[in-house]
């Protein structure tokens, strides 16, 4: 009984031992090599701070305020790369250490070329500080180091094909949200849409007490149908979580080519708060990325001959920023007055069959 007591005690103790060698040999989740390639962050909820800077000089600062996450402490946050970088911390993990053969190279090449990276908690307190590199030699990882260690490692995400580089990314146009018009129905009181090829197509919306006006050219307003109603109303719900495509500011010759561009329409939308949301529109060009590469085809007999059929310019946020905006994301806000003069037209079709 006092062996097998003691056989007990001593098997406790060794498994004491182990537990204890483990765990001060290896950093947190299933990573092998201890602190120093530890770049996993598994609690992204208790981030209040990341900043990224690049060798090139461009830099961004993320932070978690009471209104949301703001970028450089200017704009709200586009929440898709957010997100993407949220979710790269929980899931990198190292590989294995540079091999002793490629080390100098890679030290050498990060020196030249390195995304540094700064995450703090809530309270202010420094939670990691990183350096990533370009992609590891076998293009199955990324190198990254960790501030002050001497050993890079070959870093990867268990189920993202690629390297990680791109999501560090520093570039402020990457990070800004895109908003171009975000408004609820019940709070807006004007909604004014100009178009500069068709005045004609032209109408202002108004909402005040419930009541929806539309106002357009007379002829249009005299017609026999009236005003649809249903239609007016459904208008107002189009202009929630509109986006653009990208910011283009500081292309060369941006200003020229805006002065050469026929405009398109310019739409102006106030608020019940004294919000007022402005955007210009203008064609643009036929480029690489056109789908419409040859003249006019029968279809878009309003879009000049020359000109993108799904895509245009918009100068927003009081003319300080160019972006690119969809056709197909601004559909249902690129209306004609006569649309709302214009009754529903009833169909025959008969009903789906139950399920469809």
């Amino acid at each position: 009984m006092r062996k097998t007591v003691l056989y007990v005690l001593i098997l406790a103790i060794l498994g004491i031992g182990v537990y204890f060698f483990l765990g001060n040999s290896k950093g947190s989740g299933t990573n092998p090599y201890g602190p120093e390639a530890d770049f996993t962050i598994a609690d992204t909820a208790a981030i209040g701070k990341i900043y990224l800077a690049a060798n090139d000089g461009s830099d961004i600062t993320v932070e978690r305020t009471d209104s949301g996450w703001m970028v450089n402490r200017q704009y709200h946050v586009l929440r898709s790369t957010l997100y993407q970088l949220l979710g790269t911390f929980t899931k990198q993990q190292a590989l294995y250490p540079v091999t002793q053969k490629a080390h100098d190279n890679v030290v050498k090449d990060m020196s030249a070329s390195n995304i540094k990276v700064e995450v703090y908690d809530r309270t202010g307190k420094k939670m990691k500080v990183f350096y990533v590199g370009g992609t590891a030699v076998n293009e199955a990882g990324t190198n990254m180091l960790m501030d002050g260690a001497e050993t890079p490692y070959v870093v990867h995400a268990p189920g993202f094909v690629g390297y990680l580089t791109p999501q560090y990314a520093t570039r402020l146009q990457d990070w800004r949200d895109r908003t171009v018009f975000d408004l609820p129905a019940q709070e807006i009181k004007t909604i004014s849409v100009s178009y500069a090829g068709n005045p004609k197509n032209s109408f202002v919306v108004n909402q005040e007490n419930g009541q929806v006006t539309v106002t357009a050219d007379k002829e249009i307003m005299d017609s026999k149908d009236g005003l649809n109603m249903s239609r007016a109303k459904m208008y107002l719900r189009f202009f929630g979580n509109i986006n653009c495509e990208g910011y283009i500011n500081g292309l060369p010759d941006n200003d020229t080519t805006l002065k050469t561009a026929p405009r398109q329409s310019t739409i102006d939308i106030t608020g019940i708060h004294g919000q007022h949301q402005h955007a210009e529109i203008f064609w643009l060009a036929i480029n690489k990325r056109s789908k419409n590469q040859m003249t006019n085809d029968g279809n878009t007999t309003e879009i000049p001959d020359g000109y993108d059929a799904d895509r245009l310019y918009a100068v927003i946020n009081n003319a300080k920023d160019t972006v690119v905006i969809q056709q197909f994301a601004f559909r249902n806000i690129f209306r004609k007055a006569h649309e709302f003069y214009t009754k529903d037209v009833a169909t025959n079709k008969p009903a789906p069959p139950v399920g469809m």
